[in-house]
């Protein structure tokens, strides 16, 4: 292990956005339950089965295009939506409908409240571009550059894969493999040069299926064996302590 706690074949650092750079998780999660609980209030009446913002967030939404987070949550209710397209306004009964309202509670949240940064996280990715490997920001949002401009934290990556880039290229989202593959590509590097770093189940699954070099799993919610058992080469509460401790954790 070097002193940044990885393999010494991993030359590309893949970070993802919400939860491991950004404490915007819980706000992605608060937005996902207003919008889902008033969907299923309208639906169901007084008596429905309000959005988990755990065990739902982490086991149907997490990590994933915001489409499939609301087909994936909805199927598990036993309920189906027409896809409808992208422009569907927030109000349409549509998968792209229930995601568009979703984004404009999550932006408005953001407005009002601000982004915070892990400073633990800015810190490792300073340590890792000071010993010379390059690094790129993996993010199903697209909302993922006005979130790093937002922290002055764009600078710290030289290639970004999100939301915006994965429907430009056609590629699926996590727990696929495809948008981390592009990363690492993009930096010049095979999977098992790259180290991903996730707090999302989701995202473990893709580093697992896509055979990367290190898998960093992040527990930000008391997930530890789950993230393991989803793929995590090892689990850290911050990336600070990959930095303290010199590898082991």
């Amino acid at each position: 292990m070097t002193q940044l706690g990885l393999p010494e074949d991993i030359t590309v650092c893949l970070f993802d956005l919400d939860g491991v750079v950004t404490r915007t998780a819980v706000v992605h999660a608060a937005a996902w339950k207003e919008t889902f609980d008033a969907f299923l209030r309208e639906r169901d009446g007084a008596d429905f089965r309000p959005f988990d913002p755990v065990a739902d967030y982490d086991e149907y939404v997490d990590g994933r295009p915001r489409a499939d987070g609301v087909r994936t949550f909805l199927a598990s209710r036993g309920i189906r939506l027409p896809e409808g397209g992208p422009g569907d306004p927030p109000d349409a009964r549509t998968v792209n409908g229930v995601g568009n309202r979703k984004n404009e509670l999550l932006l408005r949240k953001i407005r009002t409240d601000g982004v915070e940064p892990y400073e633990g996280t800015l810190r490792y990715i300073e340590a890792v571009r000071a010993a010379g490997l390059r690094t790129a920001i993996v993010s199903s949002s697209a909302n993922t550059r006005d979130v790093l401009r937002s922290i002055d934290a764009e600078r710290l990556f030289d290639v970004r894969v999100d939301g915006v880039v994965a429907r430009e290229r056609g590629l699926p989202g996590k727990p696929r493999p495809d948008t981390f593959l592009a990363a690492a590509h993009d930096l010049g590097a095979d999977a098992e040069q790259a180290a991903v770093f996730e707090d999302a189940l989701a995202g473990m699954e893709a580093g697992r299926s896509g055979r990367f070099g290190y898998v960093v799993g992040v527990d930000r919610v008391g997930q530890r064996d789950a993230l393991y058992a989803h793929g995590a080469d090892v689990v850290v509460g911050d990336l600070a302590e990959l930095l303290a401790a010199g590898g082991a954790a």
